[in-house]
C-alpha cells in the first residue's frame, strides 16, 4: 500500500461527510453540538427567493448524475399559482457501484432533514417526501428516527421555530425497482402506481407530484444546502471548479487497497483519488473505469488524469454520474463485466417502450454467446447495431445507460470481443447459459 502524498491528502475536504465518525452522530443531539440545525434557524429569518438566489449564486448542481443547476431547478417553480408545492427527495440509490448515499443517511440523516426543510422554505412546500429503495432499511430506520427527533424538537411540523412555516416530511420505502431512480417513475410509484416513466413534457416542476409543482432533487444534493447557508456561496464556490462548484463524495470500489467514501473538491484526478484509497491492489494494473456508475461510457487508463468534474469528465468522452467509480485491473474482462451490467438493466427495465425491452433483451442473449465461444464477427455489428438503435430513442435515459457500456467497450477492447470470437480467450459461460440465446 502506497501512502498519499500530502499534497493529495491535502483534497480531502470532508463537508457532507464530516459527522461520519462520531459517535451516535444520527442522534438529534450530537447532531445539534455539531452545528445541526443553526442553517435552518438562519434560512427562515431570510425571504424563500433569497435562499433560491444563495443557490444559485453556489453554483450547486445536482449530485444525483445529471448535474442541473440546482437553484436554476427550484426556481422553476412557478409561485403565486395556488397549489401545493412539494419537495422529492430521490433517495433510491440503485446504480451498480453507486453507495454514497446510503451512508449519508445512515450516519448523518438529520442533514438531510435539514436541508429538506430550508429546501421546502425556499420553494413554498409544505409536504415533503423522502423516496429510499426499499431494501435499504437500516438507512430508511435512521431517517424515520430522525424524523420524529426533528418532530418532537420543533423543527417538523406546524409553525417550525415559531417562525409560521409548516412541513410535514414523510419517509416512503419504494419496492426496489432500479426504474425508480428516474424522477417521473419515482412520482408515479410515490403515488402508489406502477413505477414507469411519464412523457415529458410537462416537466415536474409543473405538474409533478399529484399534478402539482414539484422538485426532485437528490440526497447529495438537499444534504449540500445547510452547508452553503451557513458557509455562504463564496465558501462553497472555493472548492471544486470555476464550473463544478463545491465538494463531492466519490465511490471507489474494485481493485484497490481501500475501497471507500472519498470527499473531495470536484476537478480531482482518479490518479490521486486511487492514491488516496492506497493505490491498486498488488499485481494489479489499471485498465479501465466508469467515472459515474455503470450506466456511464467507461473510460479507460490513458484517462486517468482526467479532472473529476462535470466538464472534465465530459470532455474525455463521458459522464460525471454519480461519481460512482468502480476500479477494473488487467485482470478483468470488459465483455464478461459488460454481460454482467446488462443483465442487471435487462432485468430491471420497466418494459414500457419498446427499444429499451427488446433490445436488451437481445443484447443479454448476444453477450452469452460471445462469452460461451460460439460468437460470430457479425455479432459485433449487431451489439453496435442494437446499442444505437436504444440510445436516445428510449422513454427515459434507463435505455441509454445499457447502451453506453456496450458502446465504449466495443470502442476501446474490441479485441477482447474477437478473443471469444477467434477461440484465443477461453469461455466464460457453460452452453448452459445459452438455452433460450439463439
Amino acid at each position: 500500500m502506497t501512502q498519499p502524498r500530502p499534497e493529495v491528502l491535502q483534497k480531502l475536504t470532508p463537508v457532507l461527510t464530516k459527522r461520519w465518525l462520531s459517535p451516535d452522530a444520527w442522534q438529534i443531539g450530537v447532531y445539534e453540538r455539531l452545528d445541526g440545525y443553526q442553517a435552518v434557524r438562519k434560512a427562515l429569518d431570510v425571504h424563500p427567493d433569497d435562499l433560491i438566489q444563495l443557490i444559485k449564486d453556489s453554483g450547486l448542481r445536482g449530485r444525483g448524475g445529471a448535474g442541473f443547476p440546482t437553484g436554476l431547478k427550484w426556481g422553476f417553480i412557478p409561485q403565486g399559482d395556488g397549489k401545493p408545492h412539494y419537495l422529492v427527495i430521490n433517495a433510491d440509490e440503485g446504480e451498480p457501484g453507486t453507495c454514497k448515499d446510503l451512508p449519508l443517511m445512515t450516519y448523518d440523516p438529520h442533514s438531510l432533514v435539514e436541508g429538506a426543510i430550508i429546501a421546502s422554505y425556499a420553494i413554498r412546500a409544505s409536504r415533503a417526501f423522502i423516496y429510499i429503495r426499499g431494501e435499504a432499511v437500516h438507512a430508511a430506520r435512521r431517517l424515520r428516527n430522525a424524523v420524529r427527533e426533528a418532530y418532537a424538537a420543533g423543527y417538523l411540523g406546524q409553525n417550525i421555530l415559531g417562525s409560521g412555516f409548516d412541513l410535514d416530511l414523510v419517509v416512503h420505502s419504494g419496492a426496489g425497482a432500479y426504474i425508480c431512480g428516474e424522477e417521473t417513475a419515482l412520482l408515479d410509484s410515490l403515488e402508489g402506481f406502477r413505477g414507469q416513466p411519464r412523457l415529458r413534457p410537462p416537466f415536474p416542476a409543473v405538474a409533478g407530484l399529484y399534478a402539482s409543482p414539484t422538485v426532485v432533487n437528490n440526497v447529495g444534493t438537499i444534504a449540500s444546502v445547510p452547508y452553503i447557508v451557513l458557509g455562504g456561496a463564496d465558501w462553497w464556490k472555493s472548492m471544486g471548479t470555476e464550473k463544478s462548484a463545491g465538494p463531492m463524495i466519490y465511490s471507489l470500489s474494485g481493485r484497490i487497497a481501500h475501497p471507500g467514501q472519498y470527499e473531495c473538491g470536484l476537478g480531482i484526478t482518479l490518479r490521486e483519488l486511487i492514491e488516496l484509497a492506497g493505490g491498486m491492489k498488488p499485481g494489479h494494473n489499471l485498465k479501465f473505469w466508469t467515472p459515474g456508475g455503470s450506466s456511464t461510457p467507461i473510460l479507460t487508463a490513458e484517462h486517468i488524469d482526467t479532472p473529476m468534474d462535470f466538464e472534465g469528465v465530459a470532455a474525455a468522452g463521458s459522464i460525471l454520474g454519480t461519481t460512482a467509480m468502480q476500479i477494473f485491473s488487467d485482470q478483468d474482462c470488459p465483455v464478461y463485466n459488460t454481460w454482467r451490467w446488462l443483465e442487471f438493466y435487462h432485468h430491471e427495465s420497466c418494459g414500457k417502450c419498446t427499444p429499451c425491452r427488446e433490445g436488451n433483451y437481445w443484447m443479454v442473449r448476444t453477450y452469452r454467446r460471445i462469452l460461451a465461444g460460439q460468437g460470430t464477427y457479425a455479432d459485433l455489428d449487431t451489439l453496435q447495431d442494437t446499442a444505437d438503435n436504444i440510445f436516445g430513442r428510449s422513454f427515459c435515459g434507463l435505455g441509454d445507460g445499457a447502451a453506453t457500456p456496450v458502446v465504449s467497450t466495443l470502442k476501446w477492447f474490441r479485441d477482447d470481443y474477437l478473443g471469444y470470437i477467434e477461440g484465443r480467450t477461453a469461455p466464460r459461460l457453460s452452453e448452459k447459459s445459452l438455452v433460450g440465446a439463439h
